[in-house]
């Protein structure tokens, strides 16, 4: 990328929006060099150009958060591409992350691209979430984006938040149900909805919310329940998971 480059000028000012490390643009700038130049990249969204608002912007707007900075263990639940795990990592390197991704090609993706990054603090779980039993009653703070409906999320998270971690769900237009239904669930797993973040992350992006929830009680012994149980039959509501 030159100077000039409108990505880099963009970059900069999120580095600057979200006072972010020194190293944290380039890092971000390679990301988005991977994603344009990578064809097993798993995103619609490669174009450097879309990508540093798409992918780059909203991941960080996490850090809106205050829990996201405090964090010193994050998980992020079906990570995909690696977003918002990679661009959490490069923006708090303090802080361990781990991108709990069990499709094999997409965990590669991670890998590789953390490596190129220069991430220290970036571990791959090629697992499904409720395999990773190592990570149990260990992490600060659960990250999910467009992942599941709420209900699913609070059973996918309880698990292995530590009382008193959060979960940070990344979701699009407000929808009264899915909160309501999100909020008997996780009163069942030991979570309890604490606030919802409006947030614009870029232009034209002004129905995003950020749901968070805070683990208030432990979570009963039977879960997490095995693989797929979640989805197929969510604990409360209306079961669009």
């Amino acid at each position: 990328m030159s100077a000039a480059d409108p990505v880099r000028s963009r970059l900069a000012s999120l580095a600057a929006e979200y006072d972010l490390p020194t190293a944290a643009p380039g890092r971000l700038g390679v990301l988005l060099e991977r994603l344009a130049a990578d064809d097993r990249a798993p995103t619609p969204i490669r174009d450097a150009g879309r990508a540093v608002d798409v992918h780059v912007a909203d991941s960080l707007a996490g850090l809106r958060v205050p829990e996201v900075r405090a964090a010193g263990r994050i998980a992020d639940l079906g990570a995909g591409a690696g977003l918002p795990s990679l661009v959490l990592a490069a923006a708090l390197p303090d802080t361990e992350v781990f991108a709990v991704e069990s499709v094999g090609k997409k965990a590669e993706f991670i890998v590789r691209t953390a490596q190129a990054m220069g991430l220290a603090n970036l571990e791959v779980v090629p697992l499904r979430v409720e395999e990773w039993r190592a990570g149990e009653g260990t992490v600060d703070v659960v990250t999910a984006r467009a992942l599941a409906a709420l209900v699913v999320l609070v059973e996918y998270a309880a698990p292995l938040l530590r009382e008193g971690g959060h979960l940070v769900a990344w979701k699009g237009p407000a929808d009264a149900q899915e909160e309501r239904d999100g909020a008997t669930a996780a009163e069942q797993v030991g979570l309890a909805p604490l606030r919802i973040h409006a947030v614009t992350p870029f232009p034209g992006a002004d129905r995003h919310h950020l749901h968070l929830y805070s683990k208030v009680a432990p979570t009963p012994d039977r879960y997490p329940r095995r693989p797929g149980m979640a989805r197929k039959r969510p604990l409360a509501g209306s079961g669009r998971a």
